[in-house]
C-alpha cells in the first residue's frame, strides 16, 4: 500500500522551466536540469535556488551528474552536445561526433572520463575532462540506449529502451555485451549501481517493473503493485535500497534487496516526477516537471 510521509516541495523560480534530472554536487548542493528553459539549476538543502542560463536556451539539458573533475556534466539532447558547469557557474560545451545523435544519459566512469548514451544514433560515447570525444557504435539499430551507470566491475552498464535489454561496455577496449530482459516490451530507462553488492537496479517503464542485474548478467524482475505506474528513474542509497520515480503513478517508490516495495504519493497531482537522487542530507530528492524539486526525508 502507498505510505503516507511528509514530502516537502520547493518550487523553482520559473515553474514552466521543466526540472528533469537532479544530482548531488561536490559542493553538497542539488544540481538539476531545466529542460524547457535551457538552464542549469542549483538548490541548497534549505531550498535556495540559483540558475545558470545556457547558450542557446534551446539545447534541452537533460541528465546531469557529478563528474570526476569536481564539476557537473550534463547532456543537451536537442543541441547534440555535452556540457560542463563548475560549482561557480562557468559553462563549457562540447559537440559529439555524430550529427543529430541525441545524447541523453551520462555517468562518470572508473577511467576518469564521462560516458554517455546517444539515443538517436545507437552509440555509446566517452568524453575526457578536456573534451576529447570517442564514440562506440552498437551492433544493432533502433536500440535507443538511454541511461548509463558505472558498475563495480569496471564496466559501464546502460539500458536499451527499444531493444528491451541491458548493455555493458568495457571501458578498456569498448567491448559491448547485451542481456535481453525476460519481459517483452519492458522498455528499460533508468539504471543505477548498488555499492552494497555490485548489482545494478533498473526500471522498466513499459512493463511497470523494477529489475536487478548482477555483474555476471543474472536478471531478476519485480512487478510493481501498479503496473501502469511507468517507473522512469532510479537511484540506490547507502544500504542498498533502490528508490525510483513513478511518472504516471505520481509517486516515489522504494524496493529493498529482498524485493519489498513501498510507495510514497507526491503531494501535488500530476507532478510528472523524473530524476531522483540521494541528497547530501540523506534524503531522497526528485525533480518534478511541474517546476518543483521534492524532498522525501530520510528514514
Amino acid at each position: 500500500m502507498p505510505q503516507a510521509v511528509s514530502i516537502e516541495e520547493y518550487a523553482v523560480p520559473d515553474r514552466e522551466s521543466g526540472p528533469y534530472a537532479v544530482t548531488t554536487g561536490p559542493d553538497n548542493a542539488l544540481w538539476f536540469t531545466m529542460v524547457r528553459a535551457g538552464r542549469i539549476g542549483r538548490m541548497t538543502t534549505t531550498g535556495e535556488v540559483t540558475s545558470y542560463p545556457l547558450e542557446p536556451a534551446t539545447g534541452a539539458p537533460t541528465v546531469i551528474v557529478a563528474g570526476p573533475d569536481g564539476a557537473l556534466w550534463f547532456t543537451e539532447y536537442q543541441r547534440h552536445r555535452i556540457g560542463r558547469i563548475t560549482t561557480t557557474g562557468e559553462v563549457r560545451s562540447f559537440d559529439v561526433l555524430t550529427a543529430d545523435a541525441g545524447p541523453y544519459g551520462l555517468a562518470a566512469g572508473p577511467d576518469g572520463a564521462v560516458w554517455f548514451t546517444e539515443i538517436n544514433a545507437d552509440r555509446i560515447g566517452r568524453i575526457t575532462t578536456t573534451g576529447e570525444v570517442t564514440e562506440f557504435p552498437l551492433p544493432m539499430t533502433g536500440a535507443f540506449p538511454s541511461a548509463i551507470a558505472a558498475g563495480a566491475d569496471g564496466g559501464m552498464w546502460f539500458t536499451m529502451n527499444q531493444a528491451h535489454a541491458i548493455g555493458r561496455i568495457e571501458t578498456t577496449d569498448g567491448t559491448i555485451s547485451f542481456y535481453p530482459l525476460p519481459t517483452a516490451d519492458a522498455a528499460p530507462v533508468g539504471i543505477a549501481a548498488s555499492a552494497t553488492d555490485g548489482s545494478l537496479w533498473f526500471v522498466e517503464i513499459g512493463a511497470g517493473q523494477v529489475g536487478r542485474i548482477s555483474p555476471g548478467g543474472t536478471i531478476e524482475e519485480f512487478p510493481l503493485p501498479d503496473r501502469q505506474a511507468r517507473p522512469h528513474a532510479v537511484t540506490v542509497d547507502a544500504v542498498g535500497d533502490a528508490w525510483f520515480t513513478e511518472w504516471a503513478g505520481n509517486r516515489i517508490g522504494r524496493i529493498t534487496p529482498a524485493g519489498q516495495v513501498d510507495r510514497h504519493p507526491l503531494p501535488t497531482a500530476g507532478s510528472e516526477p523524473h530524476g531522483i537522487t540521494v541528497g547530501p542530507d540523506g534524503a531522497i530528492w526528485t525533480a518534478l516537471e511541474i517546476g518543483v524539486i521534492a524532498r522525501l526525508p530520510p528514514a
